[in-house]
């Protein structure tokens, strides 16, 4: 059974009385895009006056792409679109996005931001280098392949531009942990065991997600379990730096918006979304229904109410990727989508199974989607 929040459950309930009267419209975005762009504009300004380092670099992309997006929803024609479309890809570009290792849930946004570049901009370097960031989150959907090998590529690049610092060093391991688990390829196991092994990996500021399944990783390492022996011997001086550490390691997260301007976590029962305008609770009745009529056998005749479902679903998460629900609703469409065989119902389940995999990697949801 599928549990919603007490704030779910009673805007339901209200809505619920008026159930003939017209069609409510879809209510006002919490994310304030004005508010947004001044966070912006200060994690600029605390750049400058600080000095850009990796760390700021990533908080100012960060705090561009929420602006970004919260422009896109709800004032698309204004001019700060475009120049937030310019900025995203500029500062992407330097920063080496890559959705493997970016935790903004805002693929989307670097797309459309650099669909505008390409289509608009008048300079051929800032078109070039949209066209790789396209190439980045289309692999996210298309190529769980390439985009391994594309995050292995952009954490070195980082590292290059940032030698020796912190985040670059954390996230040239995170990236081919990352990219073992989404494609099982071992060269990324043992790349991110070799990485962790050297001398100036910070095994003091190892998070406390990904690390620690590195951890696990290591401490199982045996070429009886098919590591390398150099896989074994890489694990074992990873382990013994980290025993190593005194204090504990800390947790290391990059935190740019502060919850009170950034995107609501939890999307409201009385919101509506995609070109259907479902509500969060509507999305979970459907999928019932169409589960329920599907094990009546009617198969493909279900395939274009499940894909307006996925574009619900989409269309939340653009507004609302911090909802504590988005993985677990990815995995259900996922899963009815893939009840059936037309060409639509694939299409859309391969774009789902993308987005869950990748940019919600490390919910249990995913998990389930990822090679053994």
């Amino acid at each position: 059974m599928i549990r919603v929040s007490c704030k779910r459950l009673a805007a339901a309930l209200v809505a619920s009385l008026f159930a003939f009267a017209p069609a409510a419209a879809p209510a006002a975005y919490m994310a304030d895009p004005v508010a947004l762009y001044q966070q912006m504009k200060d994690a600029y300004a605390k750049g400058t006056a600080a000095g850009w380092d990796f760390r700021s670099e990533l908080v100012y992309f960060s705090t561009i792409v929420n602006a970004g997006r919260a422009y896109s929803l709800q004032y698309p024609d204004d001019p700060n679109y475009a120049l937030l479309a310019g900025l995203t890809v500029q500062i992407g570009t330097g920063t080496h996005y890559n959705p493997l290792t970016n935790h903004d849930a805002a693929s989307w946004w670097v797309r459309e931001a650099s669909n505008y570049v390409i289509d608009h901009a008048q300079d051929p370097t800032a078109v070039s280098q949209a066209r790789v960031l396209v190439d980045r989150v289309n692999a996210e959907e298309e190529d769980p392949n390439l985009l391994a090998q594309y995050a292995d590529e952009d954490a070195t690049a980082t590292l290059k531009t940032y030698p020796g610092q912190i985040d670059a060093l954390l996230i040239q391991v995170e990236a081919d942990w990352r990219g073992w688990l989404l494609t099982r390829d071992p060269k990324y196991r043992s790349l991110a065991l070799a990485r962790a092994a050297a001398p100036d990996f910070p095994v003091a500021h190892l998070p406390t997600d990904w690390g620690n399944e590195l951890v696990n990783l290591a401490d199982g390492a045996s070429t009886d379990r098919g590591f390398t022996a150099a896989d074994v011997k890489n694990a074992q001086i990873f382990l013994a730096r980290l025993k190593a550490v005194d204090p504990i390691r800390v947790i290391t997260t990059v935190n740019a918006v502060p919850h009170d301007v950034y995107l609501t976590t939890l999307a409201p029962a009385d919101e509506y979304f995609g070109h259907m305008g479902m509500s969060i609770l509507e999305i979970e009745n459907r999928l019932k229904h169409i589960n329920f009529m599907l094990d009546y056998k009617y198969g493909n005749l279900e395939s274009s109410e499940t894909v307006n479902v996925a574009d619900s679903l989409v269309s939340m998460q653009e507004v609302y990727p911090r909802d504590r629900d988005l993985p677990m609703l990815f995995y259900w469409t996922y899963t009815t989508l893939r009840r059936m065989t037309d060409a639509a119902a694939v299409r859309t389940a391969k774009k789902i199974k993308g987005i869950l995999t990748v940019e919600y990697q490390d919910s249990p949801q995913a998990r389930k989607l990822l090679p053994e």
